[in-house]
């Protein structure tokens, strides 16, 4: 549940900075009248991401055994694969999200309505597209539908209220460390999700070594416990793994997560403004 409940307020978080900074743009230079383009690509954003879940619901419902396991296993791994670019691609431009979506919206005004409406979708359609597949892949790993959507739901909301408070400026947040302290936790989080991809492609036969347990520790941590079931929901824990599942799960984490932090802890240090951008509110 509290994976889920990242990916919602990571993902919901980077929609709401978004949307605040795009209606702020044209609130502050007079035009309210092209607000509702941006609206509307907003809705579509979120009308197409509750579609896609579905679609990914039923469709997998569909299906025998041997193929739930395939495109469960398959689409993990893509998941993890756009997380990874996600937290990469954020980190990275968090400090320049205001101007280039200016930049954005300068064009999309200049070229008419539905450029707007584009600009809006496209914005906000990427990180709901991505929140609808990993929120899925937590589902089928737990084998519950309730409680990972529980926990996006109030990741989600979170993101809302925390958006809201950026846009009156009553909130005032270092975006640079919050982004860098929850994309390290997304990476571990994804690392988790890997290795069950990786085990449902064995399942589904795809990949040898279904069978080749690396250990059991089972009887210490029953997976019907509520640690056990706390280390499932929050990083997909298996007590007892394959010895390929194990291996992809560290050659994921350990390089993903050095790499990252390095690049963090070292973009701001030749440069000392960089300390002071890294706190500019998201309100404009």
């Amino acid at each position: 549940m509290f994976g889920n409940y990242l990916i919602g307020l990571r993902e919901g978080l980077e929609a709401s900075l978004v949307v605040c900074i795009l209606i702020a743009y044209l609130v502050k230079t007079g035009r309210r009248d092209r607000l509702t383009p941006v609206w509307i690509g907003i809705a579509a954003a979120v009308v197409l991401s509750m579609a896609f879940g579905a679609v990914l619901q039923y469709g997998s419902a569909q299906m025998d055994f041997e193929s739930q396991e395939a495109l469960g296993g398959s689409l993990s791994i893509i998941a993890v694969g756009l997380v990874t670019w996600m937290v990469f691609w954020m980190r990275r431009t968090a400090r320049h999200l205001k101007a280039e979506l200016h930049g954005k919206l300068d064009a999309a005004l200049a070229m008419g309505t539905f450029a707007l409406v584009v600009t809006a979708f496209l914005a906000v359609g990427r990180e709901g597209l991505e929140t609808a597949l990993f929120i899925w892949t937590a589902v089928q790993a737990t084998s519950d539908g309730v409680r990972p959507l529980i926990g996006a739901i109030l990741g989600l909301l979170t993101s809302v209220v925390l958006g809201w408070l950026f846009y009156r400026g009553a909130l005032k947040i270092n975006l640079a460390k919050f982004f860098t302290w929850t994309g390290a936790m997304l990476v571990v989080v994804a690392a988790g999700v890997l290795a069950y991809g990786v085990h449902d492609l064995q399942e589904a036969g795809w990949i040898p070594g279904l069978h080749d347990v690396l250990f059991d520790i089972s009887s210490t941590i029953p997976k019907d416990s509520w640690y056990g079931t706390l280390l499932k929901g929050v990083f997909n824990f298996q007590p007892d793994p394959t010895a390929l599942q194990v291996g992809v799960w560290a050659a994921y984490l350990v390089p993903t997560l050095a790499l990252f932090l390095r690049r963090s802890g070292g973009s701001a240090a030749p440069r000392p403004a960089a300390p002071a951008a890294a706190t500019e509110k998201p309100a404009v």
